[in-house]
């Protein structure tokens, strides 16, 4: 998200685009912002909120808030917000003296750009319940351990720099020991491996993102979603303390090209997918009523033995309970796997998750991004690109990974496809249940689709040599004279994650 204004001409450019909808733009001028003085001369003020991807937002409200700040607001203003497609206008009274408190509750925007969160506008101080601090406020809950800021330090060794695994606009997750039945910490290679995900005071996701976490992963538990040991509430400090997932997550294997980060095989692929709709699938179970809404690659994880489980429940949301079709909410997530219905109305089904899986699957399939700039133009957005080829037996292998090397059954993957474009559905009614992809993809687990179909091969080996180099058509050439070797297991996972 991005803000774009001009200080003394109060003239703003907005941009707004969302897949299926055209990109519009509007210019306003001296002139117009003028003609939104009323009769009484009072200044209705305009405040836009874009959508961008690959822009810092926190120093950008920093200078909006010193601007406003400068400037005598009173009686009436307008607010208009645009974000990630979705327009809607709020009118309402402030007291003369005082100016309301507005500004953008922003989500991780990663860098290499393909991730972008939808925006909130707070609109008045006093119409938001009071943001949540105590540790009462937490269920309470006999299976999450309290850890004291002290022991967790202990136990990432002061949170050394040689300890981080990953970060991102949360702040940074560190890798740390602790004893398996006290909690306690411990030595390096001592006990049970930790993950322990330090909250950014100064980052995009706040408190309220880290207590959903703490709520949602504490009451819950299934094979499919990542296990939640702890937590840390101590006077500015926010940590979590989750079990350990040495293979990291199902981004790094699909997008990364390091040597420790070797392509997934098909078999592995769909493994993965069938164990994150489970995860899914419970969610949205009776038990549960939870919309996950920010399902992507980098939030499946991977134990030893490439089980996915999902993590990162900030922006879970809880379903709609007696007779209601939806949940109306804000629009956040991560640009390019948000459901079009989503980004226009704010309404939030967990057919929405299903829109977001399908996109995953579609990920998995090609091994491209869901938004990828630095591709040539029409083949940016995935969806877009992938969806006239998915269908069609002779034309499925311009999207299929060619680092899977045609291991793969042609009648596997055209399934996996038509389930994808099926998820994918603009319209939420025709859309399968994430119990219905579960379906699928056992049945494609027990039958021999999962495996390199020996009619499907030359096919394959044809379009890929027309995907590859003159080096890669060597390659390929010589191994069709030669026998074909099993699928290698995978080597031990990445650094960052042992």
């Amino acid at each position: 998200m991005a803000i774009f204004w001009k200080k003394n001409t109060a003239s703003c450019t907005l941009e707004s685009s969302a897949n299926k909808y055209s990109r519009t733009k509007k210019q306003y001028t001296d002139t117009s912002c003028k003609k939104l003085r009323d009769t009484t001369g009072e200044l209705q003020i305009e405040v836009i909120f874009v959508c961008f991807i690959e822009f810092e937002v926190r120093q950008q409200l920093l200078k909006l808030e010193s601007y406003r700040s400068r400037v005598n607001i009173g009686g009436r203003k307008r607010f208009w917000c645009f974000s990630m497609g979705n327009c809607w206008a709020a009118r309402f009274n402030t007291e003369n003296h005082g100016v309301s408190a507005s500004g953008v509750n922003s989500k991780y925007v990663s860098r290499d750009g393909s991730g972008l969160s939808g925006s909130s506008s707070k609109v008045s101080a006093a119409s938001l319940p009071p943001t949540p601090r105590s540790e009462g406020e937490i269920l309470q809950l006999s299976n999450l351990k309290s850890f004291s800021f002290g022991e967790l330090k202990s136990a990432t060794r002061n949170f050394r720099p040689d300890s981080v695994l990953g970060e991102g606009g949360f702040g940074s997750v560190f890798k740390g020991w602790i004893d398996e039945h006290t909690f306690t910490a411990t030595k390096p290679g001592i006990g049970i491996v930790i993950a322990v995900k330090r909250l950014n005071q100064e980052g995009f996701q706040g408190h309220k993102e880290w207590l959903a976490e703490v709520n949602y992963l504490g009451q819950f538990y299934h094979p499919n979603l990542v296990k939640l040991i702890g937590y840390c509430l101590e006077d500015e400090q926010r940590l979590l303390v989750y079990e350990f997932m040495p293979r990291g997550s199902l981004e790094n294997h699909l997008f990364r090209r390091a040597s420790y980060f070797l392509p997934l095989s098909w078999k592995l692929r769909m493994k993965v997918a069938l164990g994150a709709a489970k995860g899914l699938a419970f969610l949205h179970s009776a038990e549960a009523r939870v919309i996950y809404r920010d399902f992507k690659t980098s939030n499946v994880l991977l134990d030893s033995k490439y089980n996915a489980k999902l993590s990162d429940f900030g922006l879970a949301k809880d379903g709609p309970t007696g007779d209601k079709s939806h949940v109306s909410t804000r629009v956040m997530g991560t640009y390019g796997y948000a459901a079009p219905e989503y980004l226009a109305t704010g309404r939030l089904t967990s057919k929405s998750d299903v829109y977001s899986f399908g996109v995953v699957l579609l990920e998995m399939l090609s091994g491209r991004r869901a938004v990828d700039k630095n591709r040539p133009t029409g083949e940016q957005n995935l969806v877009e690109w992938a969806k006239p080829y998915m269908s069609n037996k002779r034309k499925i292998f311009r999207v299929l990974d060619t680092r899977m090397e045609g291991q793969y059954s042609l009648l596997g993957a055209l399934k996996v496809a038509n389930l994808a474009l099926k998820c994918l559905s603009l319209e939420p009614k025709f859309r399968p249940t994430m119990k219905e992809v579960v379906v699928v993809l056992e049945q494609l687990q027990s039958s021999k689709d999962i495996e390199r179909n020996s009619q499907a091969e030359p096919n394959t080996k044809r379009q890929n040599l027309n995907d590859r180099g003159h080096n890669s058509q060597k390659r390929s050439l010589n191994e069709n004279n030669s026998a074909k070797a099993s699928y290698r297991p995978r080597p031990p996972a990445s650094p960052l994650h042992t």
